[in-house]
């Protein structure tokens, strides 16, 4: 089933609106709504803040519908006027932030709360019906963000005047409940596929992970004769094995960051690896890099290729290891670790040795401040670990490569459903809010993939 345009069409007069339904006004935005601002309350009075009111900010804009916030000010904020509620049915959305150079949040508050000065509540007045008022602002978000500012350090801003200006399309009270119940109903099974798929990708997660986990400690057969490791999260290991010491295995190098001050020193052609770098298993260009002047005179020094890259210190340690293997020699910074191999371990079967045995790695670490983690060298560098013979070793390691591989193309998959899926949820908005499909007598008719393959049909 397909989705009918409208008999009748008219001029916008509005480029990016184009035409809409002929009995359909196009009015700007500030006629037939009224807008709020927020703030912050006194950080340093502790009567404001921790109490049972929601505080909303740009970190909460992420669902339709808001019913609780990250933080929470007391009732004392607002009634000494450092904090005002507003009400039930407004529309949030973020007028100040980063997130504007990538997206427009637009959120209905369903429950009264109080916002902060980078938000602005956005209330229907008697023309919008408020949950239409939030589509509407959805379907018009490429319009929204056409109209920002730059406010300093590659945050944006809203020009408020230009948008408050937006020409935007309101059809009758009756029809836009149609269009948000429409909306509500296929936005939802569109959802559930993104879901879905979502958490697909969150399995496959979890299988890399088992997969080289399993592979690095039980090798790759599993009638093979095992003993007790004498480790006690390793449990047993292949008989034939030895368990060994990382330090007793490889060598490592340190590094660091050649003087900002000397411009001969940055901008050449060697890549210089940092924290940030580390969100591939290969690693084979840096963000950053030095000169070979910074390398002649000693600023800093190459590791070679094959050496496997470890993050020691920093906040990513709360949540991962990472673990990247070098392709071409490179210089690393402080917060890194150059682990190179010695004769007895195959750089690859390093690199999935370290990333199998990560949690015991993340077990080892102290803080260093500022919520930043940092790796006890002494105790990461005498972490017992597995280590079959060279060659069963290199079998391990190509196993592994050839299972990722397969786990990537099916996650890669994965993100391009999801991806197509918001694609297509966001142009089913954009048509039903400006009239490009009449949705009317459609609202407990088509399924999600229906009403996306029909608005894919207008495009």
């Amino acid at each position: 089933m397909s989705l009918p345009k409208y008999p009748h069409y008219k001029p916008s007069g509005v480029q990016w609106l184009g035409d809409v339904p002929a009995h359909w006004d196009v009015v700007p935005l500030k006629y037939v709504v009224s807008m709020r601002s927020g703030g912050t309350p006194d950080k340093s009075n502790t009567d404001y803040w921790d109490g049972s009111v929601p505080w909303a900010s740009a970190k909460d804009l992420k669902v339709d519908d808001l019913w609780d916030t990250a933080d929470h000010i007391t009732d004392d904020a607002v009634s000494c006027g450092a904090a005002t509620l507003v009400p039930v049915g407004s529309v949030l959305v973020v007028v100040r932030g980063m997130i504007l150079a990538r997206l427009f949040p637009v959120v209905v508050a369903k429950v009264p709360m109080a916002i902060n000065q980078d938000l602005k509540a956005v209330i229907a007045g008697d023309r919008l019906c408020p949950d239409f008022l939030a589509w509407l602002l959805r379907g018009s978000s490429e319009e929204s963000l056409s109209r920002l500012d730059e406010a300093g350090h590659g945050t944006k801003a809203l020009r408020m005047d230009s948008w408050s200006a937006m020409q935007l399309p309101v059809p009758s009270l009756h029809e836009q409940t149609a269009i948000a119940h429409f909306l509500d109903h296929e936005t939802a099974k569109i959802d559930a596929l993104i879901a879905e798929q979502e958490k697909l990708i969150h399995l496959l997660a979890e299988k890399r992970q088992a997969t080289i986990s399993h592979a690095v400690t039980r090798g790759l057969n599993p009638d093979a004769p095992m003993k007790d490791s004498g480790v006690a999260w390793l449990g047993e290991v292949p008989a034939h094995w030895t368990v060994t010491p990382l330090k007793h295995l490889v060598n490592f190098r340190s590094g660091g960051t050649p003087s900002k001050e000397k411009l001969n020193y940055w901008n050449g052609d060697v890549p210089w690896a940092s924290a940030k770098d580390m969100k591939t298993d290969r690693l084979a260009d840096t963000i950053d890099h030095i000169t070979a002047v910074a390398i002649e005179e000693k600023a800093a020094d190459l590791v070679p290729r094959g050496a496997v890259l470890v993050v020691v210190r920093g906040m990513i340690l709360a949540r991962m290891f990472p673990v990247s293997i070098v392709d071409t020699p490179m210089a690393i910074n402080q917060d890194l670790k150059a682990v190179i191999p010695g004769e007895r371990i195959d750089a690859e079967f390093l690199a999935w040795l370290l990333r199998g045995t990560s949690d015991d790695s993340l077990r080892r670490l102290d803080e260093a401040g500022h919520g930043t983690k940092a790796l006890r060298m002494d105790a990461w560098a005498s972490m017992l670990l597995p280590v079959p013979p060279i060659p069963e070793q290199m079998r391990i390691a190509q196993f592994i490569e050839q299972e990722m591989t397969r786990l990537a193309q099916l996650q890669n998959e994965a993100e391009r459903a999801i991806a197509l899926l918001k694609e297509r949820r966001a142009a089913l908005i954009a048509a039903a809010v400006t009239g490009q499909i009449d949705v009317r007598q459609n609202s407990e008719i088509l399924n999600g993939g229906e009403a996306c393959d029909a608005v894919a049909a207008l495009s």
